[in-house]
């Protein structure tokens, strides 16, 4: 990775502005490029080298800007704000924090004048939950039975995020609220509001009162049929449970939510 950032920082005539930081599938450095305070992020995530082509797509309207773009690498603007999309849900300003995240959603699903880039199909994300062995689950099997009728019957099919929640809709003060880190799928939009449910934390997100409340929100502000969104929000936590199992973490806050989900959907 050291030999990676040294190379890109010359290929750009990048120069650090920063400490580096390292998650688990990227390394992200502080830069100046061109007078601006971007940031370098080199990628060891396959999903997230896909993804940049989604983020070159959106042009900077609702997601932050690329401004080189190479293999792993990325140089994009960087987030500058202090705000926070998680801190203000727990301050209990969540209703708040829906709304930002469903303005920002509609922004990225807007259409687009140029062709649409290559995408993966959102049946592919799907895998992990169709093939899981999770059988003492018994969540995993409505999980799986939305995931089926969904799947095989979308509607109003967009470019999608992949991954909206709290940590990846960022504060970039004068530019508003913008989303990073797209996976790059494609699929019906309601797919991508399903991930902020298990957000940003368990004491949020297991909240039973603050659950139908987020649906009702959503459903409102996203338009979108709440019985419908609740399928979407049952198949993404059961899929998040077999990714945690997979993993070997814990999967408590998204089998909560879809056992939150099918109890509203067999209480109709």
């Amino acid at each position: 990775m050291k030999t990676l950032l040294a190379e890109h920082l010359a290929n750009w005539s990048l120069a650090i502005d920063g400490q580096p930081i390292q998650t688990p599938a990227a390394l992200l450095q502080p830069v100046i490029w061109q007078g601006q305070a971007p940031m370098l992020k080199i990628s060891t995530a396959s999903e997230e080298i896909e993804g940049y082509a989604l983020l070159r797509w959106w042009a900077g309207d609702g997601a932050a800007r690329v401004f080189e773009q190479s293999g792993p690498a990325i140089v994009m603007e960087r987030s500058v704000g202090s705000r926070s999309l998680a801190a203000l849900s727990r301050e209990e300003n969540d209703d708040e924090a829906c709304r930002i995240i469903c303005a920002v959603v509609a922004r990225l699903h807007s259409p687009r004048a140029v062709p649409t880039p290559a995408l993966t199909p959102l049946n592919v994300s799907f895998r992990a939950l169709e093939t899981s062995a999770l059988g003492g689950h018994g969540v995993l099997h409505p999980s799986r039975q939305a995931m089926t009728e969904l799947l095989a019957h979308p509607q109003d099919v967009r470019c999608l995020h992949g991954d909206i929640h709290h940590h990846n809709i960022l504060d970039f003060e004068a530019r508003g609220w913008l989303a990073i880190d797209p996976k790059g799928l494609w699929g019906e939009r309601a797919f991508d509001y399903a991930n902020l449910f298990c957000n940003p934390a368990l004491e949020v997100a297991g909240n039973t009162a603050r659950f139908l409340s987020r649906v009702s929100l959503v459903a409102e502000h996203a338009h979108l049929d709440r019985q419908r969104l609740l399928k979407w929000i049952l198949a993404w936590a059961g899929l998040s449970a077999a990714w945690h199992f997979e993993d070997g973490t814990s999967a408590e806050i998204a089998l909560q939510v879809a056992q939150m989900a099918d109890a509203a959907l067999n209480s109709v």
